[in-house]
């Protein structure tokens, strides 16, 4: 194996000092263009490699970020991943990556083992068992702790961090409407995530949306489930009630929604129309395409890093963190063959 030059090595060998070879090997407008050519190539040539642990230690600094998700499966969370993961590298930023697959107890057990110094802060959605329980002990303790945390998507007001969430009642009031502008009246709600902060305020959305324009929101045409399995058992019996309208959460929902109603001899949108939340692979492959409302996933990805970042570099003290921000990301509302046009 072929032996690795240490900086001394290096300085000694190019009769240079060895803060000259630093400041060249990290890109310092100190040392010319020329200079800093020479050294890197002689480095790659010698098989040199910075020594991370050494550059940590004086740094007090990690370069980690430690990213939560709750369901890596979901394509809106690897969307928000890829977000976090192109723009916490442009800075320099490791990931360590964990999955609490919904659960409270398995959240906690990810905080905790790398909550020990191995990463300088976190990036994360709730779990649906935390959000149900609304059991935040563990995360106010590491906020307490002094280790920044960015919540995106499902959040919590009553933990004292940055969050980066999207409009959900504004796009379940813009959605409703959308499909009322164009002739729905019977209009259904589905939902699988009617125990998520996100659920909710979409439903709020819709709610108000049917109210400001005067239209009865039927019991029958009601499907607010907390798991795919009571949907499933349930989703028959609404569509033979006949809605002309549906405004569908997530993605299961639409889509199983759509596959349905198809089976069922609908012509869509001719005989209903239907709007999705989360604009995944299947909504632009089913047949008639999926009209849904679009998250920019990548974009709450980006954005929760950048705050994330911006705290572990400003050096805040856990009782400095009172300016925090909730930055809102602008859904669209993307109009395809799904729902009749104006």
């Amino acid at each position: 194996m072929k032996s690795k030059a240490t900086l001394k090595e290096l300085a000694k060998e190019l009769g240079v000092s060895t803060s000259t070879v630093s400041k060249a090997l990290s890109d310092s407008p100190e040392i010319s263009e020329a200079t800093k050519r020479k050294i890197k190539e002689f480095a790659q040539l010698r098989n040199y490699k910075p020594n991370s642990v050494a550059k940590n230690l004086k740094s007090k600094r990690t370069y980690t970020i430690g990213v939560i998700l709750p369901n890596i499966l979901n394509p809106f969370f690897a969307k928000v991943f890829s977000g976090i993961e192109k723009y916490a590298n442009k800075k320099g930023y490791n990931l360590i990556t964990c999955t609490s697959n919904e659960s409270l107890v398995k959240e906690k057990q990810m905080l905790e083992m790398l909550d020990n110094g191995a990463i300088d802060g976190f990036v994360l959605a709730l779990a649906k068992e935390t959000q149900k329980e609304n059991n935040l002990t563990h995360l106010k303790e590491v906020i307490k702790g002094g280790t920044p945390i960015v919540l995106f998507d499902r959040i919590s007001n009553e933990l004292k961090c940055d969050k980066v969430i999207v409009d959900d009642y504004e796009s379940g009031l813009h959605a409703t409407q959308y499909l009322i502008n164009t002739g729905c009246k019977k209009i259904a709600i589905l939902s699988t995530i009617d125990n998520l902060s996100v659920g909710d305020l979409r439903a709020k959305g819709f709610f108000d949306a049917m109210k400001i324009n005067n239209l009865l929101v039927e019991d029958k045409f009601v499907l607010l489930a907390q798991s795919q399995e009571e949907f499933d058992s349930k989703i028959e019996a609404l569509l033979d009630e006949q809605p002309d309208g549906v405004f569908a959460l997530n993605e299961h929902v639409s889509v199983a929604c759509m596959k349905l109603a198809l089976k069922k001899g609908f012509k869509i949108p001719d005989d209903i129309s239907i709007i999705g939340f989360a604009d995944g692979l299947w909504s632009k492959r089913m047949t008639p395409s999926l009209s849904t409302v679009s998250q920019h996933a990548p974009e709450i990805g980006q954005k929760a890093a950048e705050l994330l970042i911006n705290r572990i570099e400003q050096e805040i003290d856990a009782e400095e963190l009172i300016n925090y921000q909730t930055e809102i990301i602008k859904t669209e509302l993307r109009k395809r063959d799904s729902v009749r046009k104006l």
